[in-house]
């Protein structure tokens, strides 16, 4: 005995309506979530920075204490970024004071074209007896204290 056809079809997949109401929830996730995630990224360079500037410190206090000092003062090759591999954010560089070879400071400058080109901190600046400053930054504003900490001024 044969049964007669049915036209009862499986649904095999979605409907034009539940994948639009799936890419509209994906668009409001990433709508909400990429700014976070941009502002999460922005705490991490500028964390990487204020590390790579203490480490850099070090380095130039214990060559001042050896007194190995060279005319024109460099940092070796890792000590002059931030972060120290991958792509570079930051620009390290270790600049003599005016009052001669006691002085000093050391800047952590954001690289032209990198992520934090144009962010509100601006230049990261350590001098030799360890104040904190910020300099070139877009705003007048600026909280030297919150951009040390990672937080937007």
């Amino acid at each position: 005995m044969m049964r007669p056809y049915t036209r009862r079809a499986r649904r095999l997949g979605f409907s034009l309506l539940e994948l639009v109401m799936a890419l509209a929830m994906l668009a409001v996730m990433v709508g909400y979530g990429m700014p976070a995630y941009v502002a999460y990224a922005a705490r991490g360079h500028r964390i990487e920075a204020v590390v790579a500037l203490h480490r850099a410190a070090q380095y130039v206090a214990v060559r001042m204490a050896d007194g190995d000092i060279d005319s024109e003062p460099s940092l070796p090759a890792g000590l002059d970024r931030a972060p120290e591999q991958g792509r570079i954010v930051y620009r390290i560089e270790w600049v003599p004071g005016a009052d001669g070879r006691a002085g000093y400071e050391i800047w952590a400058i954001p690289v032209d074209g990198g992520p934090m080109h144009g962010d509100a901190c601006g230049t990261f600046v350590l001098d030799r007896f360890g104040v904190r400053a910020n300099r070139d930054a877009r705003g007048a504003g600026v909280d030297a204290q919150a951009c040390w900490a990672g937080r937007e001024a």
